[in-house]
């Protein structure tokens, strides 16, 4: 099959496993604290990515460990942590709006760190986009004051992690097999995880109740359908097409996750609709010139 073909059944797959990682994440807090949710996400995803690439750690070099650690904690460790504290807060399907603005960061901090070229489009797609970003963070705050808007902005930061790791896949990694790249990056943050989980009071619990045990089935699919196998999809994504490209999966995310949203009963006003539709615009706007980040300078940084 042609390269361009493949690419977008990748894309069409991590669409739809991202897209219900949100609801994935929101009934996981039901029972679990944010803390423990990240943790045991990262815990299953490293189990599960140890067990299938193992062989494939050993290929990667000593001089690409340090990408490989630098991918995992801005790629999975933070976003992962980020996500789950934003959801105790506001909707899945906001959080995944939200999530839209990772095109618009690649862009940013491509043209910024990794000497990508900037147009003209480029740049109002990314003012359009984060006006809109603007527009629904202040439409979900004055329509519903009992949520906390400013966790909002913890999923803008994860975009932001997502992006820069973007952009350092493709400059820095590409010689890598996305199973190497994602059992090393969880093989690494499987001690980091165990430690937060320590310190998050999960082993002091009098007991594990169903609703735990429930919320652990969740973050259990989390984990290895959404992190580790989606991991593997999207390293290979990003490998085989551009950056923008590649996080352009945010395009139909929010899609899917809108459609979970209101199967649990989450409501939009006119306004979170209009702004997310200004988001997608936006990013609309950045991925219409080809090669949008493909141009980057040899040896960049």
């Amino acid at each position: 099959m042609e390269v361009k073909n493949i690419k977008w059944i990748y894309l069409i797959i991590l669409s739809l496993v991202w897209g219900s990682s949100f609801i994935l994440i929101k009934k996981s807090l039901i029972g679990l604290t944010a803390l423990q949710v990240g943790s045991f996400r990262i815990i299953f995803a490293g189990l599960f990515l140890v067990l299938v690439g193992f062989n494939s750690l050993r290929k990667i070099s000593s001089a690409q460990w340090r990408w490989v650690i630098l991918s995992g904690f801005l790629g999975s460790f933070f976003p992962v942590y980020l996500f789950a504290f934003a959801e105790t807060e506001i909707d899945s399907a906001i959080a995944s709006i939200l999530n839209a603005t990772t095109p618009l960061m690649t862009l940013i901090f491509g043209g910024l760190l990794f000497n990508a070229v900037f147009t003209q489009n480029k740049i109002t797609g990314v003012i359009i986009g984060l006006l809109g970003t603007a527009g629904l963070i202040y439409s979900g705050a004055s329509i519903d004051p009992d949520q906390n808007y400013l966790y909002s902005f913890l999923v803008v930061l994860a975009a932001a992690c997502y992006a820069m790791n973007v952009n350092i896949l493709k400059t820095k990694m590409s010689n890598i097999s996305p199973l190497g790249i994602a059992a090393g990056n969880f093989t690494v943050l499987l001690i980091p995880a165990t430690i937060v989980l320590y310190f998050s009071g999960f082993f002091e619990a009098p007991g594990i109740t169903e609703e735990i045990k429930l919320s652990l089935v969740y973050v259990g699919i989390l984990g290895i359908i959404g992190t580790g196998v989606a991991m593997i999809i999207f390293n290979k994504l990003v490998q085989i097409s551009d950056p923008v490209f590649t996080s352009s999966v945010t395009y139909t995310i929010p899609v899917v996750a809108l459609g979970w949203g209101m199967l649990d009963g989450e409501t939009f006003s006119i306004g979170q609709l209009i702004s997310a539709l200004v988001i997608l615009i936006g990013v609309f706007i950045v991925n219409r010139s080809k090669n949008i980040i493909s141009k980057f300078r040899k040896q960049a940084i």
